[in-house]
């Protein structure tokens, strides 16, 4: 398989109920093979729209983040985890997780990255899973992003999502500081 295929094979997915309020799956895009694999959580409204992912309110503060990192939309390879909108940006159910994170698995093993960034609370819970990694409890979870693990073969660093700026803007010097690293980390090992 290849990331065509398995792109016409998201798009054109129906194996949960998403598919019938989506308007587009988004599969990832960037280079492959990628040194840097970023995971979001999931497609907004606007992406949605637009079949593009990252072009919302979101997307507008993700990219503000990766330029003052010194990153663009080249540099790595962006996907999400689950590859339909959430209607009302609700979490996602667990079957929606049990029949969508294969395509990620797929893209992971694909794209061959040696650093992998999964941004927010659900991302970072998968990916931790996916590689045996110990969940902290939700109240203390906050305290894994900026901080890098091990897994050979791959570097997990996760950061917060985008969003959150767009609910706290106190968050901000410390999410810059931790974006800037993603540079760093995907570079230096």
């Amino acid at each position: 398989m290849n990331l065509q295929t398995l792109g016409r094979n998201i798009q054109s997915c129906t194996l949960c109920k998403l598919s019938e309020t989506r308007t587009n799956a988004l599969p990832g895009e960037g280079p492959c093979p990628s040194r840097l694999m970023i995971v979001a959580q999931s497609p907004g409204k606007t992406e949605d729209i637009e079949n593009r992912m990252f072009v919302g309110p979101s997307g507008k503060v993700f990219d503000i983040l990766i330029n003052k990192a010194g990153l663009t939309r080249n540099d790595f390879y962006l996907t999400n985890l689950i590859k339909c909108m959430l209607p009302k940006s609700r979490r996602p159910s667990h079957d929606e997780l049990v029949q969508c994170t294969p395509y990620l698995d797929t893209e992971i093993e694909l794209v061959k990255p040696k650093v992998i960034v999964p941004l927010g609370f659900h991302s970072t819970k998968y990916i931790f899973r996916k590689f045996g990694l110990d969940i902290p409890p939700k109240k203390e979870f906050h305290r894994l992003f900026g901080h890098l693990i091990r897994i050979d073969p791959y570097l997990i660093f996760p950061v917060r999502h985008p969003t959150a700026l767009l609910f706290d803007k106190e968050k901000e010097p410390v999410m810059i500081q931790n974006y800037k690293k993603i540079k760093v980390v995907s570079y230096k090992f």
